[in-house]
């Protein structure tokens, strides 16, 4: 099956109400290239699981050094995508809002159902 069209006819109308309802989409495709690295990802995974963690168990998690998890939760929270709360010498992350929550969660539950019709 070819995946191009063989009769070259654009529907104005359609073509019309989708460009008078489209938006700017750089947020949003900054929004998934800063989950597109996996450390990232897998981050945000971990604070779907547990609602707030410090930085060293979520370096413990993704095993890596808490210099590395800090560096990777900076640039979460420096996109709206985590925020951080000091108590006393700790440090502990969550996810902003249930929006972050539900995009990881629908992400993941997508590529799993992907590997079973896979």
């Amino acid at each position: 099956m070819k995946e191009l069209c063989e009769v070259t006819k654009i529907n104005s109308a359609i073509v019309d109400r989708v460009q008078k309802n489209m938006t700017e989409l750089g947020d949003v495709a900054n929004l998934f290239k800063a989950l597109a690295d996996e450390t990232r990802l897998s981050i945000a995974y971990a604070l779907t699981i547990e609602e707030e963690m410090c930085v060293c168990d979520i370096a413990a998690v993704i095993g890596s050094s808490t210099a590395t998890a800090s560096h990777h939760l900076r640039y979460l929270r420096d996109r709206a995508l985590a925020k951080s709360e000091r108590k006393g010498k700790q440090v502990f992350y969550s996810l902003s809002d249930n929006h972050v929550r539900q995009l990881v969660t629908i992400a993941n539950e997508h590529a799993k159902e992907g590997m079973e019709i896979g």
